[in-house]
């Protein structure tokens, strides 16, 4: 009996400029050589491969596996359509993924490797059961009945055809897969030798063409005619069948659209007219179908066209070719895996030899057992896919939900550290405001300290500027005025008693000068410590840090700035970075050397700490404390800080601070 033929044509193809639509209506061109055809086919692929993995890519490279399906080239085909499942699986693509499923699931079928073929069918009806695509769940459907029926398995056949014919009732425009459906269940039936109810699908399937939608290409209606005539002639009915086979025969371009289907024709109608005796045009018809059949390598069909020689044969009495057809017919099926051409061929053998009649019943018995254990063995073959791949996706749904429950796991985990950190730096936060508010509390200390030690210094300097005051007046000007009357006086006495008189006043002035000089001095060095307090306190942090630590330091004060206008804001900051600056190389630096220097520039005050230690990335997102604390302090001076390091190479601190323009500290004097 004739199944409908897969395979897919584009024969509306218009080349156009594009190179690579050129190739595909090429490759798909029926009047080419076969070997021209893959040429082209395999340029049309190499331009695809160079294309972008789309949604597109995936649809031409579709096309190129047809094209490699329609010459019957297995090898490329399946090397294309694994390659689109591997792209459709890599982007999720489950429409993609399906058609890959059927694709593969048609090259086993082409292969007689049911089991995989089976396999594959599965996987894209279970995709398309999920995306609820109901046009091509049925076609899937339908490919898996059809391996079924292959197999011997028709029950579940049966089963499969009803299931997609009911997943075909919620749509429209789909006659050719009802005629798909009509036509197997037909085929079953017959099978069963339930001929009536084989008739009736039958030609339910020859109504649904009536739909001019469906493509004559295929010549449904000559495998229709076919099939009918087959269950005739399977119930004795040789006249009948006769009828549809000749109907079969007569349909416009059978052979240029079917030649395969033209060889079944011509030899059941030369096989219904050998029943009938009507002995003409035989055994042409035979000989006819059995070139055909042998040139296209349907191995099968050249066994049923051998035995049907052998039986014609045998009836003329001509033993010799029959036995001759039969043996042929016997080697030809022992080369495919269809054991049913090997039982025809040995049934044929026990009728035209009968002397070797029991070997060869012995070997149909034993072949016989064997095919309905393999039809039984592949049908619970197809039952164990099924329930394998349903525990597949069972374990698959078990582990996504695993991973749901881990992800939900991972998330709770991942919120708790999140509200600990959190917490965490809060608390830092607070720790540093803290210790931000203990330390304006200690600033404040220090400047109030610093203001009742000015204070101080301020009484003592006017106490001893009284001091001087009385010494120059009860002292030194009293001396003086001494001198002067006594200097007067020597006007009116001799020069000879005034010489030594004049001496001794002189030594007298000598005298009054040095105490004057001494006053000037402790003047200046009052002067001088009242100036360079804040100095003074910087001295006594330096000593500190000299008596402290190994490393060398170097200070400088330029002696333009005058400290005693610089605010004490800024004193006391200053202070403080030189401090935290000094921390930081004992720390962290390792330094052999440290340099701190004070220097002026016109409206601004400049402070460097320089070390020659080991550096650090000043690029780092987070920054210590300390620096923080440099860089605050700079702030509240409206200065700016600068660090200049690197690892190995030292670390360089500059600190400018603004000083009120109108002071300048390079001209004014105290």
């Amino acid at each position: 009996m004739a199944c409908t033929k897969k395979t897919e044509f584009d024969k509306n193809a218009i080349p156009t400029i594009d190179s690579l639509s050129t190739y595909l209506s090429l490759a798909n061109e029926d009047k080419l050589p076969l070997n021209i055809k893959k040429g082209y086919n395999e340029k049309a692929l190499n331009v695809i491969l160079n294309q972008k993995d789309d949604s597109l890519n995936k649809v031409n490279l579709f096309k190129v596996a047809n094209r490699y399906y329609n010459i019957s080239d297995w090898k490329s085909y399946l090397q294309v359509t694994k390659l689109i499942l591997e792209r459709a699986t890599n982007s999720s693509d489950s429409v993609h993924m399906a058609k890959a499923y059927s694709y593969l699931g048609d090259y086993y079928a082409s292969q007689s490797i049911s089991d995989s073929a089976f396999m594959h069918y599965y996987k894209a009806e279970k995709i398309y059961l999920k995306l609820n695509d109901n046009f091509n769940l049925s076609k899937t459907i339908l490919n898996k009945a059809s391996l079924q029926y292959n197999e011997g398995d028709f029950f579940e056949s049966e089963i499969a055809v009803f299931k997609a014919l009911g997943s075909l009732k919620k749509q429209q425009n789909v006659n050719e897969l009802y005629y798909e459906s009509y036509n197997l269940l037909g085929i079953l039936y017959n099978e069963r030798g339930e001929y009536t109810k084989a008739l009736e699908f039958q030609n339910k399937a020859l109504k649904t063409l009536e739909d001019k939608s469906i493509p004559t290409l295929f010549q449904y209606k000559a495998a229709s005619l076919n099939n009918i005539g087959f269950i005739y002639l399977n119930w004795n009915n040789y006249k009948e069948a006769k009828g549809f086979f000749e109907k079969g025969l007569n349909q416009e371009n059978l052979f240029k659209d079917r030649v395969s289907l033209y060889a079944i024709l011509l030899d059941n109608l030369g096989y219904s007219k050998f029943k009938l005796k009507e002995f003409d045009n035989l055994p042409d018809l035979f000989y006819k179908s059995l070139k055909i059949r042998d040139s296209l390598g349907l191995t099968s069909g050249v066994v049923s066209s051998k035995i049907h020689l052998s039986e014609y044969f045998a009836l003329k009495k001509d033993t010799l070719r029959a036995v001759q057809f039969a043996k042929q017919a016997l080697n030809s099926s022992r080369g495919t895996t269809k054991l049913i051409s090997t039982l025809d061929a040995l049934k044929q053998l026990a009728v035209v030899d009968p002397a070797n009649a029991s070997v060869y019943s012995k070997e149909y018995i034993r072949l016989n057992d064997k095919m309905l254990k393999a039809e039984r063995k592949m049908g619970e073959k197809f039952s164990r896919i099924e329930y394998e791949t349903n525990e597949i996706k069972d374990q698959n749904s078990n582990l996504q939900e695993k991973n749901k429950t881990l992800v939900y796991v991972f998330s709770i985990c991942t919120l708790l550290g999140l509200f600990f950190y959190v917490y965490k730096t809060q608390q830092a936060r607070n720790r540093e405001l803290l210790f931000k508010q203990q330390q304006q509390v200690a600033n404040e200390d220090i400047y109030n300290l610093m203001i009742s030690q000015q204070n101080e210094i301020e009484a003592t300097r006017i106490r001893e500027k009284k001091n001087v005051a009385q010494e120059l007046h009860d002292g030194v000007l009293g001396r003086m005025f001494g001198i002067r009357i006594s200097l007067d006086s020597l006007d009116k006495v001799d020069e000879s008693l005034a010489a030594p008189k004049r001496k001794k006043y002189l030594a007298e002035l000598k005298s009054i000068e040095e105490d004057i000089r001494e006053i000037s001095h402790d003047l200046n060095r009052e002067k001088s410590e009242l100036v360079n307090n804040f100095v003074l306190i910087l001295n006594k942090l330096i000593e500190n840090q000299r008596n402290t630590y190994d490393s060398k330091l170097v200070t400088f004060f330029d002696s333009q700035i005058k400290w005693e206008l610089v605010n004490n804001t800024v004193k006391i900051n200053l202070y403080r970075i030189v401090q935290e600056a000094l921390q930081n190389c004992n720390k962290y630096a390792d330094a052999e050397t440290i340099k701190v220097e004070f220097k002026s520039e016109i409206d601004y005050l400049i402070l460097s700490i320089m070390d020659d230690g080991v550096g650090f990335n000043t690029k780092r997102k987070k920054k210590g404390i300390g620096l923080h604390n440099i860089e605050y302090r700079a702030a509240e001076c409206k200065g700016t800080v600068a660090i200049k390091s690197a690892k190995g190479e030292g670390t360089l601190l500059v600190v400018k601070v603004p000083i009120d323009q109108k002071i300048n500290l390079h001209k004014n004097d105290i």
